[in-house]
């Protein structure tokens, strides 16, 4: 499961998607954030789904590579689709002494189940389509009005973007640590809860040490590459919209308009 976490990941392939304006894609992700949450019946679902599908397929990344991420949330998604299915009042459908199974239990569940999986697979076209440093210039890009209330709008993307890219780092990082504790004896898999909570911590002591190790060899990496913020400095390559960013904006307007309309009508 370690390794099927994708946040973060860049699979380099020559598509649309990712000669995109790194800018487009942060706002085509908030869009499609945006109408997930404004989602709540089957014809507003069917368009981000459509819309979802056509990301994928332009992207040019493999849907399995894609969905891989999921697994990392199955607990997660258990949990939330669960509550909202026996916790939800309506009409009573099913019942086994305290616990209810309601019509609108089934479709909040089934609607939530969805969105936390959207959510998953539409950051994850963003973070599998922009390299770390593209996404570092199109956060700075994006938020350079930000600077006139004295917001350090630069140094807020180089976190980000460093966050992002310690994230398979230190995954493969936990997976190296545990083969390693596991040749010693150490057994991650069984037990109830509390055990395996217990035997998390032969993991995380090593883990952490390492995370700062990296931190510390970064910062010693910066400073001697005289890196002193985000001030007067240049780009080698300057952001510029181009016709096709042009158009997914466009197309960004129309699915906005669609899931309103869709959420209005029906």
């Amino acid at each position: 499961m370690i390794r099927d976490i994708t946040l973060g990941q860049y699979y380099p392939v020559d598509s649309v998607i990712h000669r995109m304006d790194p800018r487009t894609k942060l706002f085509g992700t908030m869009v499609f954030i945006i109408s997930l949450f404004l989602s709540d019946n089957i014809v507003t679902y069917v368009i981000a789904t459509l819309f979802l599908v056509m990301c994928i397929r332009l992207s040019k990344v493999p849907f399995s590579f894609m969905v891989r991420g999921l697994k990392a949330i199955v607990f997660l998604l258990l949990i939330s689709v669960s509550f909202n299915l026996f916790l939800t009042d309506g009409k009573v459908l099913f019942q086994i002494g305290f616990l209810k199974i309601t019509q609108e239990g089934i479709a909040t569940a089934c609607f939530m189940g969805l969105r936390l999986m959207y959510l998953v697979i539409g950051s994850s076209v963003m973070t599998l389509t922009t390299t770390p440093n593209q996404l570092t210039d199109g956060l700075e890009k994006s938020l350079g009005f930000l600077n006139a209330v004295h917001v350090p709008v630069h140094e807020i993307s180089m976190m980000m973007s460093i966050a992002l890219r310690f994230i398979p780092i230190l995954v493969e990082e936990t997976d190296k640590i545990m083969k390693a504790q596991m040749a010693r004896g150490a057994d991650f898999e069984t037990g109830n809860l509390i055990q395996k909570a217990k035997s998390m911590v032969p993991l995380l002591v090593p883990l952490f040490i390492s995370a700062f190790r990296r931190a510390t060899d970064l910062a010693m990496a910066m400073e001697a590459r005289c890196y002193r913020g985000g001030e007067g400095r240049t780009k080698m390559k300057p952001l510029k919209y181009e016709k096709r960013d042009h158009k997914a904006y466009l197309v960004y307007a129309v699915y906005l308009v669609l899931i309103v309309a869709g959420r209005i009508l029906f």
